[in-house]
């Protein structure tokens, strides 16, 4: 807060808007999640805190999706939005916008914006000409080609030309690099300023092209209606036009207040939109940058044994179903690193159920208010008789408050959880040390037992306070048992302000209770076994013209086949190739060797949901150079008529090597 008045200092932050080409995964809702706790800790923190999410809903793929489902493309985007919002609001997540790129005011400032940038020459009219690929919308040059084929997914390019509107981004590129070089901290993790400045902007900026005539869903240039703008001008202006930004000048007063943004939080695979096209496009417009974008880690999926079923993806809602919300909370925020990927698995999530929420957590509450209850029929004063290991348990808790919040600061949210969370371990170990039981069987020490369980309790308020901003529910819950009020950062840092006298609940709730990881497993397992029934129950009834006919290739001899070798492999690790907007590389397991595959497919499969795969691949391809990487085989998928995607995976369970015959 100002120092010398009582106006809040504001905090504008946002995260990337989801796109509606289906219903999120966990990964996709780790970054709601960890928006959420740092807006809340920054309310925490006494900012006023404007917290902006939403959807990005135009482009081909959804066009595309929309006339497979029989809709038009504004009510399947109506449909997956209202999806991706109930999941947000059933995560507890406390955003003040949920902005759509289909809402009418923002399509207007579009129209507007790209209008000036037009006027102002940094928008040309061109083409885009080449040998094109149609299943990955992409032009390239004959150099771009790898054995004559589209060096992303393998297959045949045509010459084509598509006309298009270009954005001059070298005319900024200079200065975006002062920019950068300027400020340290607009790019965070470091990790993330060096692959932009070393990978793109020092090697020279292509210009941009920003709208596109081949698809008609998506925001028309008002002046040229048969172009409609191209995706990132269209999604990244979200973040001023959801703030009543206008291209004429005439701000809202939300505008005015909040922007520029004090922190754009997104997925480490779009930290280049964000940081090269998103800034150039604000100096264009003669907009302040924002102060910081941080590209946080992917959350990743297990080995693979959370699910036998095609997809292996895991949602929000139905880890909720088996854990609840705030341990779902508790679980992405803390095995998320700062600056490298997290996993996600099944047993992960009961291990910590068992061991960080209903061991540590849950059972120093109960503990507490049982003895409390027990003792002195629910009444916590503090007996006034102290002893050195009391001095420790203040000093430790204090000095995880102050941690916490340095963590927080840095945007460091793990290591803030473990913080708080050595506050609850310092309670569990003072129990230990002090033994309320042994004292509550000699009368001459009652005093002592009082002054036990009232630090306590006062150290487990403080905690629980500190934890609102991550697992809000249980922290509600924790000083609603103990009959306390929620602490404010200030009042966190000074330990005796509990009320002595007051009394804790006579009925302690279970805040987590232990799972056993076997029956967990077997309900997941029955869940994925009704999904798949489901599924085959629902195939029949598909129209009968979802087949399709290819051009047949000539004849081969057995010879000719047997030639190839085809194993189920294992993918263990999976990334997007930094140079390509098409390939994914996956590391795939095959019996004892490992081999490095690069695919056509990140249009059709995220990194996250390629971890844990069983696939056929051929093993024993002449090895080749995709976009620079090398791949040493393939990996078989099915294709069909629209030219969607689907990894053929083994029926059965099938060890990582097995032969295909």
């Amino acid at each position: 807060m100002c120092q010398n008045c009582n106006t809040k200092k504001p905090y504008y932050i946002t995260t990337a808007i989801a796109y509606t080409s289906g219903k999120p995964h966990i990964g996709n809702t780790y970054e709601i999640v960890l928006a959420d706790s740092i807006a809340r800790y920054k309310r925490e923190q006494g900012y006023d805190v404007r917290f902006q999410t939403g959807t990005d809903e135009h482009g081909q793929k959804i066009e595309l999706k929309a006339e497979a489902a029989g809709v038009t493309p504004k009510e399947f985007v109506d449909g997956v939005a209202g999806e991706i919002r109930r999941i947000w609001d059933l995560m507890n997540t406390s955003y003040d916008k949920f902005i759509r790129t289909t809402d009418a005011d923002h399509e207007k400032q579009v129209q507007k914006i790209f209008k000036k940038l037009y006027d102002k020459g940094d928008i040309y009219k061109g083409y885009y000409e080449g040998l094109y690929c149609t299943p990955c919308e992409s032009f390239f040059t004959e150099s771009q080609l790898v054995d004559g084929k589209c060096p992303d997914c393998g297959r045949e390019v045509q010459p084509a030309k598509e006309e298009a509107y270009f954005f001059k981004m070298s005319k900024y590129a200079d200065r975006l690099i002062a920019y950068i070089n300027e400020h340290p901290e607009f790019i965070q993790p470091v990790s993330r300023k060096n692959e932009m400045m070393n990978n793109f902007l020092l090697p020279g900026l292509q210009d941009l092209c920003v709208s596109r005539t081949s698809f008609s869903w998506g925001i028309p240039v008002d002046f040229d209606p048969k172009h409609v703008t191209y995706v990132w001008l269209d999604a990244l202006t979200n973040y001023i036009t959801g703030l009543g930004y206008d291209c004429d000048g005439n701000h809202g007063e939300l505008y005015n207040k909040f922007w520029p943004a004090d922190l754009h939080l997104i997925g480490k695979d779009i930290i280049r939109f964000h940081t090269i096209y998103w800034p150039i496009f604000l100096m264009a417009l003669d907009i302040p940058l924002p102060k910081q974008v941080f590209g946080h880690p992917w959350l990743l999926q297990g080995d693979g044994k959370m699910s036998k079923s095609k997809g292996n993806v895991l949602y929000a809602d139905t880890l909720v179903d088996f854990f609840g919300v705030d341990a779902v909370r508790y679980f992405v925020l803390h095995e998320m690193p700062f600056d490298n990927d997290g996993v996600i698995s099944w047993e992960l999530m009961v291990e910590r159920m068992n061991s960080d929420l209903a061991n540590i957590l849950g059972n120093l509450v109960n503990r507490t208010i049982s003895m409390s209850n027990k003792y002195f029929d629910g009444e916590v004063r503090d007996g006034g008789v102290a002893d050195a290991v009391d001095e420790d348990l203040k000093a430790v808790v204090l000095e995880s408050v102050k941690k916490a919040d340095a963590k927080m600061n840095d945007l460091r949210v793990a290591d803030a959880i473990t913080e708080i969370f050595n506050i609850f371990r310092r309670c569990n170990k003072y129990i230990d040390e002090t033994m309320p039981w042994a004292l509550a069987k000699d009368e001459a020490k009652k005093d002592r037992l009082a002054t036990v369980l009232y630090n306590l309790v006062d150290a487990i308020t403080i905690g629980a306070s500190l934890l609102e901003s991550f697992m809000p529910e249980t922290s509600a819950k924790i000083l609603a048992q103990l009959h306390a009020e929620k602490r404010t950062l200030d009042q966190m840092n000074t330990f005796g302000l509990y009320p002595s006298g007051s009394k804790v609940t006579d009925k302690p709730e279970i805040l987590f209770a232990r799972m056993d990881i076997k029956e967990v497993l077997e309900k997941v397992e029955a869940m994925h076994a009704a999904e798949a029934a489901e599924a085959g129950a629902e195939a029949p009834v598909e129209e009968a013209e979802d087949v399709i006919d290819i051009e047949a290739k000539p004849e081969i001899e057995y010879e000719d086949f047997a030639k190839l070798q085809f194993q189920v492999g294992e993918i263990i690790a999976c990334e997007a190739v930094k140079k390509s907007k098409k390939l994914l590389c996956s590391q795939v397991k095959i019996g004892s060797q490992v081999k490095q595959i690069v695919s056509g497919i990140k249009a059709h499969y995220s990194p996250e949901e390629m971890v844990g795969k069983k696939v056929m691949v051929v093993v024993n391809l002449k090895p080749a150079k995709l976009a620079g990487v090398l791949s040493e085989g393939m990996l078989l998928c099915a294709e069909d008529a629209e030219g969607n995607l689907s990894l053929m995976v083994p029926e059965k369970k099938m060890p990582a090597g097995a032969e295909i015959c």
